[in-house]
């Protein structure tokens, strides 16, 4: 039986206007964030749905939010779907980053699939919290379709699963774009990558990660 899962990445967050790594730290949309988040809510309002989950975080939840006042469901937290645990990386701008951590930061930029944030969570590590969790979502709403409200770390690793690419080739892998929509089929215990990053729905609005991170 298959189920239908869209990955939908949260609006632009204050920690992305400034350039800041951002993990676990709880931040808030900016106004275009928010704007974002409308024009998804817009684009999903068609789309059938069943159930919608969303990364305890207040950027993907209030992102979340948007959607479901129209389509009149709740959304349902879950920490399972929170970004990537950046330890020491909390917060830091990226300039800073490439003097403080170095070393550290140089894996991320370079050899993406094989990088730990100093002091926090790995990619890897990452990759299979999140494709536990979506698989269990995936699991408890069979023959359904769900959304998901997250995050761009989440959503890269997710599509690399799929593609079935190696910790060598994540980093060719480029990032899901803000309020980006991920769309993909779960079915007898795998899952099938549909669309990734869709976005024409915000015109001019879309924003995107550094090219350099």
């Amino acid at each position: 039986m298959k189920t239908t899962v869209y990955l939908v990445r949260h609006g632009q967050s204050v920690g992305n206007l400034y350039d800041q790594f951002i993990g676990h730290t709880d931040i808030a949309l900016t106004e275009l964030g928010v704007r974002q988040a409308q024009l998804a809510a817009q684009y999903l309002k068609d789309l059938p749905v069943d159930a919608i989950y969303s990364s305890d975080l207040k950027r993907a939840y209030d992102t979340a939010m948007e959607t479901a006042k129209l389509k009149g469901l709740p959304v349902i937290k879950t920490a399972g779907m929170r970004e990537i645990y950046g330890g020491e990386w909390e917060r830091k701008v990226f300039p800073t980053l490439r003097e403080s951590h170095g070393e550290d930061f140089s894996v991320w930029c370079n050899d993406f699939g094989n990088a730990r944030c100093t002091g926090g969570e790995s990619v890897q590590e990452l990759q299979q919290r999140i494709v536990n969790e979506v698989r269990r979502i995936a699991q408890e709403n069979p023959g359904k379709a769900v959304m998901i409200f997250c995050h761009a770390t989440p959503i890269r690793v997710f599509r690399a699963h799929c593609d079935g690419a190696s910790p060598a080739a994540m980093g060719e892998i480029p990032w899901a774009t803000n309020a980006s929509v991920t769309h993909a089929e779960y079915e007898n215990g795998s899952f099938r990558l549909v669309a990734y990053s869709t976005d024409h729905f915000m015109g001019s609005l879309v924003t995107a990660l550094p090219d350099d991170v």
